[in-house]
């Protein structure tokens, strides 16, 4: 019997690290996709700007309309369209629900990553993407929006947590690949 798919699901606060590991993961040749890419390209289809507010507002009606798994039906439509059975993971795991619909197509491990405030709201300054929080106001905003959609749950339900403080970008990837290699080898003997 074939080994399952491994499907790594990332979870936690903006700015945390989950974009650093699944890069990393992808090096090591996992498919890798961004639920917020998804909501992004659902956005770009429906001609609205990809500003925070946009794209929170589209994450929010989206889940309103289509229930808490909305966007990992997204992904589910993106995997058919691609067709690539490898492993995968998936940066930004916002609900137990989504972790749910993803349990369909191969087998599942929740990691969180965790890191404080300051910590989160550096990166995102960092990162420089088009919608990172323009003040610490905007930044707490956008952490109660997430808190509101069950990602605190998803959190606290994690396989596994690392912890982003005060390590390096280098620590950060051995404590993930080291975590990941042992559900693969657990999904191998499956």
């Amino acid at each position: 019997m074939a080994a399952k798919r491994l499907i790594v699901c990332l979870t936690g606060m903006p700015g945390a690290g989950k974009s650093t590991v699944a890069s990393h993961l992808k090096e090591k040749g996992f498919s890798a996709i961004t639920m917020g890419d998804a909501v992004r390209e659902e956005a770009r289809r429906q001609g609205l700007e990809p500003t925070d507010a946009n794209l929170g507002s589209m994450m929010l009606k989206l889940r309103k309309d289509l229930g808490q798994g909305a966007v990992a039906h997204l992904i589910l439509k993106k995997l058919e369209r691609d067709g690539d059975s490898r492993n995968l993971v998936i940066d930004g795991i916002r609900s137990i629900p989504e972790v749910d619909v993803l349990k369909k197509v191969g087998e599942v491990r929740l990691l969180a990553v965790h890191a404080s405030q300051d910590t989160r709201f550096a990166h995102l300054q960092e990162r420089g993407r088009q919608d990172a929080p323009a003040s610490s106001d905007e930044f707490a905003g956008r952490d109660r929006r997430e808190l509101s959609v069950g990602i605190s749950e998803a959190i606290a339900l994690a396989d596994e947590t690392i912890s982003n403080n005060e390590i390096t970008i280098e620590q950060l990837k051995e404590k993930a690949y080291e975590i990941v290699s042992g559900w693969l080898a657990e999904t191998r003997e499956k």
